[in-house]
């Protein structure tokens, strides 16, 4: 006869006999991986395109004819620089004000019929972008296509998308103790994936030019996908029919801030929300702007040179999560992202005024807790409202984030060949001034929530005397 425990057991359905995997971090390496080779490529491709079409000679592998002239001796070059940066302006206005719409619908929506959807059609989105990309570069169609191949990807959701239904699935799969460090593991797949990206693409580049490593950029956003579709495990445990296209997923973003069940609890969302929005726009905006300081005079870096800064600038995340779960042993988190801002900021000022390689790398070094901030912000957040909203939250925060590219893309490539007459390292300035209102705004909260438990204790301790 069976035994008892065997009898007790349900039969395995077909479905449960091989359980697909729970962990979504393979798929953000994999869209990270993709999106870390695709930026800084195309970046140096436009350089290299543009630069050709209007007769200048030095590119991204020709420091020395770079160093023979400075910013305000070579018109030509300047005017290059100039067109790199307004053609990357309009690369992401196109595709981030489509995908912050894309974004918001989507993220409520995966809150009924699952995760997984919201994480297959980004995917698929950004082999599409990557696949015009290649076209691009076969047929030398003109340098516009990029930007049809960006709206696509935005219409789909884009990178924003796949980076929020992951940490929307990090939160369903995880408890509010080690919630902060899971998201900060999450982060960490981004700098590995992204250093990886980095160096391998500047080398690649360098030795094969643009076509070969795209293909890489394209085989990784479709691993992404059948990953999501074949082998990821839905995290959303009663998932029901949705309608996609209905203003109900926009209004349950509107009244998770506007009718929170605590008023503390609106006042921190709006505090926080603007500390990671402030915080997100001067990473995005610095970030697109790494590669064309880079590739300027006086540094003139090559494209291993190139490489090796993003692999540097990738690495904090990994400083980050070390340095974080360090911290918390002996500091609440609060304390631990302000000194991550505080790494921020003076690695961005370095930078800003950096005229040599060493003192590039140098503020690259200054940057290795910068990004402890973020998942101490996202955990925040996650913890503020219940368990059966954390979709709505993180479609919000994906709405937020999608805003911060677009203001970002706005503001900083614009800002940069604006201030190169005076200071080419001027945006990364202005992005370090911009850290100091989180900084406030995130050490506002812990004293003020310090002294509200503090009157909180002396009430109760004075409530039995004056019994």
């Amino acid at each position: 006869p069976p035994a008892p425990a065997a009898m007790a057991a349900p039969p395995l359905s077909p479905a449960r006999r091989c359980p697909p995997l729970a962990n979504v971090e393979p798929l953000l390496f994999l869209a990270t991986l993709s999106l870390g080779l695709q930026g800084p490529l195309a970046t140096q491709y436009l350089w290299d395109r543009l630069g050709t079409e209007r007769g200048y000679s030095p590119n991204a592998t020709s420091p020395a004819g770079c160093r023979n002239s400075s910013a305000d001796d070579d018109p030509l070059r300047q005017e290059v620089e100039v067109l790199v940066s307004h053609w990357n302006l309009y690369i992401n206005l196109g595709g981030f004000f489509v995908g912050l719409f894309s974004v918001t619908l989507f993220g409520p929506w995966s809150d009924s019929v699952g995760r997984r959807p919201a994480l297959i059609l980004p995917a698929v989105g950004m082999a599409v972008q990557a696949a015009i990309y290649l076209l691009v570069m076969y047929l030398q169609l003109h340098v516009a296509y990029f930007l049809l191949g960006r709206i696509l990807s935005g219409l789909m959701g884009d990178y924003n998308l796949i980076l929020a239904s992951c940490f929307a699935y990090v939160a369903d799969t995880s408890d509010k103790r080690a919630r902060t460090f899971r998201v900060a593991v999450l982060e960490a797949c981004l700098g590995i994936a992204g250093m990886l990206a980095s160096i391998g693409g500047g080398q690649w580049r360098k030795a094969q030019g643009y076509i070969n490593p795209f293909w890489l950029v394209l085989a990784a956003s479709l691993a992404a996908a059948l990953y999501a579709a074949f082998c990821l495990q839905e995290s959303v445990k009663q998932q029901k029919s949705a309608k996609l296209f209905t203003l109900s997923h926009y209004k349950a973003v509107y009244r998770l801030y506007m009718t929170p069940e605590h008023q503390s609890s609106r006042r921190q969302l709006a505090l926080y929300s603007l500390a990671f929005f402030l915080l997100v726009t001067v990473h995005f905006g610095t970030k697109d702007l790494f590669v064309l300081y880079e590739l300027g005079s006086p540094l003139c870096w090559a494209a291993d040179l190139i490489g090796y800064g993003s692999a540097a600038s990738y690495l904090t995340y990994l400083s980050s999560l070390g340095g974080l779960r360090l911290l918390q042993l002996c500091l609440e988190d609060t304390w631990v992202a302000e000194i991550g801002l505080f790494s921020n900021i003076s690695g961005l000022v370095v930078i800003s005024l950096a005229t040599t390689t060493p003192l590039v790398f140098t503020g690259y070094g200054l940057l290795f807790l910068s990004m402890a901030a973020t998942p101490v912000i996202r955990a925040r957040l996650s913890k503020l409202v219940s368990e059966t909203e954390q979709g709505a939250l993180f479609a919000s925060v994906a709405c937020l984030e999608a805003l911060c590219s677009l203001v970002a893309a706005g503001v900083f490539n614009s800002l940069y060949p604006a201030t190169l007459h005076f200071m080419r390292g001027f945006p990364f300035l202005f992005g370090a001034i911009i850290l100091l209102i989180p900084a406030a705004v995130i050490g506002w909260i812990e004293i003020w929530d310090s002294n509200h438990d503090y009157s909180h204790f002396s009430d109760a301790s004075l409530t039995p005397a004056d019994g």
